[in-house]
């Protein structure tokens, strides 16, 4: 016997000596500081020639024995036993002959009970395309071509930039052609994927979660691979390229990311070593009742570095511009979607989960300060305070917060029939009184063409003409309000079916003007909101923006001024906008105006291009010196049916700003 624990400890010895993982990265593991597991963890491949194989590092605190099972060793379950490191947790071990490409998984024998199980590499970079379940042994190199755009990247992703996302699903944005059940590749649909999205003007695209998911149907939300993108459109490098390639034309590449809840499949994280590791063991804290998964621990050290560690691994290894991340509001409520009873309150006996809010402080530190040219974005749809404020003054420290209180209102008011609309003018009002206490970004996503709820232009009252109209007005109210824009793919030119994942866009409506109008429309408004810096430089500042009327009610009728946050002179650059929320013409509609003189119409969403009847001012107004809306000047204007307008004061710049204005002859006639 002691010559057997001698025999152990030489060979720990020796591994040690071998070993990727220091005793530094063990202290910062345990800890819960180390921020880069993924260069320890997981499968690494020697760099050196003349010794082929790689270490493999798993976290099972609780395994009786562990070993690397693969297509390298006929899946034998005794041949590449690991040893475990110290009291870490980890164990570990060198097996030579394993080459890139390799298939595996590991065996775990847990000390509870003997439970046995299979489980891929929490850090694997790559995994079987489901319904496979193995993780491959891979590495990530990769030659980027991006330079440029990284360079400019802190201007690109700033607060006071134009940020306009193209928010899409890769799997049914556009399938193959001669195969409309097979996914397109990474590499495949970048090409066409950047054309369109500059075609459009749209900043960045933002990417549904594309790390490995076992389910296609949850759309990459049940996430399994932390560190893989999915296997279903090709490798890491392809991916790589795709971003790359948007990089290369000008365009930023936002991710999803779910840190919130991870599914059940046995080959997961769920109960790893024979224990809830990963996640809480009473159901009340570790199971979401909504989608039916499991909850991360935010209180153990080890979960918290797993969950760093993804972050950072996307921003270091691919590049990206910034992660969305999900379902915030479910990790800061202990009580979220459960009823009395089914939930444990906090140390202090509230409902607030403190792990979870530490984790997510730590979050955006790690992220800010290893990138501070990146965006956190939260979808967060409660009333949490101070999300997208600095750590250091109690904020969470996100960058953007999705403003779904915009969303939800804005949506159920243009639902309705334009007679009753004047009951509810406070719908589209509310939202000036908060409009500035966080970083908002308005977001028209997928989760409102999903579940029933069809597609933006199906909500919309009114016979075809008027949908199509009242979906004009919606995009132009979006872009013309303060906040950085998100809208989901369809939206762009009025689908008419509600999204289906297994299946591409209704591509075929573009060859109907009426449709390609809204997506010209789309263009135009991006062209116009990155033009001018009216409508982007203030958008987290209430100095952009200020109410001309907003109590026309009885009209329905919303005017307001965008201008740049510093400006304090009426002869800076500023833009009026009008939005008449119902069919009914309005001639001879006086509006105030901060300055006397011509007033140029850059943007009709009425025009005839965009499909609308073509009601406008012919192009530009001159001022009359009659008060309104206390002002001193004022303009008389025909307001089209359905309509928003957009007016570009005297002394704002137009003479150079005429290449970024969208209004060509004839489309406000």
């Amino acid at each position: 016997m002691p010559k057997k624990k001698a025999e152990e400890r030489n060979a720990q010895s020796d591994l040690k000596k071998a070993s990727l993982i220091t005793e530094e990265d063990v202290h910062l593991f345990n800890e819960g500081t180390h921020h880069r597991l993924y260069r320890k963890l997981g499968a690494h491949l020697s760099s050196d020639p003349e010794r082929t194989g790689a270490h493999f590092a798993v976290w099972a605190p609780n395994a009786e024995r562990v070993s690397v099972v693969g297509d390298f060793n006929g899946w034998n379950r005794s041949s590449n036993l690991l040893v475990p490191r110290d009291s870490s947790g980890i164990w570990e071990g060198w097996i030579p002959n394993v080459a890139h490409g390799s298939v595996y998984k590991y065996s775990i024998v847990s000390r509870a009970d003997g439970y046995e199980v299979l489980k891929a590499d929490p850090f694997g970079f790559r995994h079987e395309e489901p319904p496979a379940t193995g993780s491959m042994v891979w590495d990530l190199e990769y030659e980027w071509g991006d330079g440029d755009w990284m360079a400019e990247r802190e201007a690109r992703n700033a607060g006071s930039a134009p940020i306009s996302a193209y928010e899409l699903h890769l799997g049914s944005w556009r399938r193959d052609p001669g195969d409309p059940r097979r996914l397109r590749g990474y590499r495949e649909i970048a090409e066409e994927l950047a054309t369109y999205v500059q075609e459009l003007g749209f900043t960045h695209v933002q990417l549904l979660p594309i790390m490995e998911h076992p389910f296609y149907g949850s759309w990459g939300y049940q996430t399994t691979g932390y560190f893989a993108p999915t296997s279903r459109h090709g490798s890491p490098q392809d991916l790589m390229y795709l971003i790359d390639y948007l990089h290369q034309n000008g365009i930023g590449v936002l991710l999803d990311w779910v840190p919130s809840h991870f599914p059940s499949d046995e080959h997961g994280l769920g109960y790893f070593d024979g224990t809830h590791l990963y996640e809480h063991a009473d159901p009340r804290k570790g199971f979401h009742p909504d989608w039916e998964s499991l909850i991360f621990n935010y209180s153990r050290n080890e979960v918290r570095g797993f969950l760093l560690s993804s972050a950072l691994f996307w921003l270091d290894h691919y590049h990206v511009d910034g992660l969305r991340v999900d379902a915030v509001a479910s990790m800061l409520y202990l009580d979220y979607s459960r009823k009395e009873g089914e939930w444990i309150p906090n140390e202090y006996g509230g409902r607030e989960n403190l792990e979870a809010i530490s984790f997510l402080r730590d979050l955006n530190e790690a992220a800010y300060g290893n990138y501070p040219d990146i965006q956190m974005i939260a979808e967060e749809s409660t009333a949490w305070p101070m999300v997208s404020r600095p750590t250091y003054l109690g904020g969470l420290g996100f960058g953007m917060k999705w403003d779904m209180g915009w969303m939800h209102d804005t949506l159920e008011y243009l639902a309705k029939d334009p007679i009753h609309r004047r009951h509810h003018h406070n719908s589209l009002t509310f939202r000036a009184i908060y409009a500035f206490n966080e970083n908002f970004m308005l977001p028209l996503s997928h989760d409102e063409v999903v579940h029933g709820k069809g597609s933006l232009l199906s909500r919309m009252p009114g016979d075809d003409w008027q949908k199509r109209a009242n979906l004009r007005l919606l995009l132009s109210y979006q872009f013309l309000q303060p906040g950085k824009k998100l809208l989901f793919m369809g939206g762009e030119f009025g689908q008419w079916a509600e999204w289906n994942h297994e299946a591409e866009l209704e591509w075929h409506l573009l060859d109907d003007p009426a449709h390609d109008g809204i997506r010209r429309l789309v263009a135009d408004l991006n062209l116009l909101y990155r033009g001018d810096e009216a409508l982007h430089v203030g958008d987290f500042d209430p100095h952009g923006f200020e109410w001309i009327d907003a109590h026309d009610e009885e009209s329905s009728v919303l005017t307001f001024l965008r201008r740049h946050q510093k400006s304090k002179d009426p002869r800076d650059p500023q833009l009026v906008v009008i939005l008449n929320l119902t069919p009914v013409v309005r001639d001879n509609y006086r509006v105030g105006v901060p300055v006397g003189g011509r007033w140029a119409e850059i943007l009709n969403s009425d025009a005839v291009e965009y499909g609308g009847s073509g009601r406008g001012n012919l192009g530009s107004v001159e001022s009359a010196p009659v008060s309104r809306h206390g002002r001193h000047h004022s303009l008389v204007i025909s307001l089209p049916p359905l309509g928003a307008l957009v007016f570009r004061g005297p002394g704002s710049g137009s003479e150079k700003r005429d290449a970024a204005a969208p209004t060509k002859e004839g489309r406000t006639s």
